[in-house]
């Protein structure tokens, strides 16, 4: 059987407000076996007043919210044009767009960047709002990423990302199992802005500190720890169940301490997460570049921390964006029951489909 091969442009814009990260893909689908390839990924770092705009977008009036989903789309619209250039046309664009609500106990999810905008600029074939559909089942909406672990990276025993939020999937009685864990660069970036600075390279802050035992023991106490899967953890519970335990802790001699303890919080809600003894787990996402947060991961982890090539640390969601918005343009299922807590798996994100596409 000859392979199809698609090409497609994954976007993120996680809740770090790094920037809006884009993958180049190349898919080639042989049966059942897929098998994959990064051509070309950048970042297009946010300016400081969007990145403000997003940061505050929870306080907006309905407006000023709808306008800011306008506008991101076409910040994502100018950045991949530019990006593209004269390069030839990617048959789709993947946007998980930019998350300011996630509610799934009240019904509702919201990704902004608006996907028809992005296609009305681009020019290319958009599938965004991956999440809402889920919802509307019943489910969590969260995490979509273990359906590319379950089909692109199989070979590891679990997958741990390690980005606003730390996730992990994994095989459990022959389904996929996956959940949030914890805050992870959320918190630790957070922490860093405090000493003026956007993160903390290599961990070499929470290196130097020492362990706040009190703090550690009631950040690992948060209910959210006893939930049975499926969970997920949005900004909200951040800033209203984890933050004000940090809020005794925030000046300026005690920061170096709260990133150590937030460090070891990590690691140990992570190892706790794993229920398997041995194995191999593949670690990505901004994260995966802080060394400390990883010699800590190594020493509590049962499993075998393997760290891949850079660009798979720090476009592997993005890349498996592309990859949803492949599964639903074939028409097949790009959401987990088992990961999510739906009624039923699903074919989840929309689709907008650029204006030439209906000239005759």
């Amino acid at each position: 059987m000859n392979p199809v091969v698609w090409n497609g442009i994954g976007v993120m814009s996680g809740t770090s407000l790094d920037g809006i990260d884009l993958a180049w893909c190349r898919f080639e689908q042989s049966g059942d076996k897929w098998t994959y390839r990064i051509l070309d990924a950048t970042t297009f770092p946010y300016s400081p007043e969007f990145r403000q705009r997003l940061a505050e977008a929870t306080e907006l009036s309905a407006l000023a919210y709808v306008q800011l989903n306008v506008d991101l789309g076409k910040l994502f619209a100018r950045h991949i044009n530019q990006w593209i250039g004269q390069r030839p046309r990617p048959d789709f664009i993947a946007s998980h767009g930019h998350t300011v609500f996630h509610q799934p106990q009240h019904g509702l999810t919201t990704q902004i960047g608006s996907g028809a905008v992005i296609a009305a600029q681009t020019g290319i074939r958009t599938v965004c709002d991956f999440r809402t559909t889920d919802v509307a089942l019943g489910g969590q909406g969260a995490p979509l990423v273990p359906i590319g672990d379950e089909l692109l990276f199989g070979q590891y025993d679990a997958c741990l990302n390690l980005g606003g939020f730390s996730n992990i999937s994994y095989r459990c009685d022959e389904q996929r199992v996956a959940f949030d864990v914890s805050p992870c660069n959320m918190a630790l970036n957070f922490l860093a802005n405090r000493q003026g600075m956007s993160y903390d390279p290599d961990g070499k802050i929470a290196q130097s500190g020492q362990l706040i035992p009190h703090l550690l023991e009631q950040l690992n106490q948060l209910d959210y720890y006893k939930l049975p899967a499926p969970k997920s953890l949005g900004k909200e519970w951040f800033d209203e169940m984890f933050l004000p335990l940090l809020q005794p802790f925030l000046a300026a001699d005690d920061l170096p301490n709260c990133l150590r303890t937030v460090v070891e919080h990590i690691a140990m809600q992570v190892s706790a997460a794993v229920p398997m003894r041995a194995g191999q787990m593949l670690v990505t996402g901004g994260g995966a570049h802080n060394r400390f947060l990883i010699h800590r991961l190594s020493e509590k982890s049962p499993l075998q921390v393997i760290i891949p090539d850079c660009l798979t640390i720090d476009y592997k969601e993005a890349l498996v964006f592309a990859f949803l918005g492949l599964l639903r343009l074939q028409g097949n299922n790009n959401c987990l029951k088992s990961v999510t807590g739906s009624m039923s798996d699903n074919c989840g994100g929309a689709v907008y489909l650029p204006a030439k596409t209906f000239q005759k």
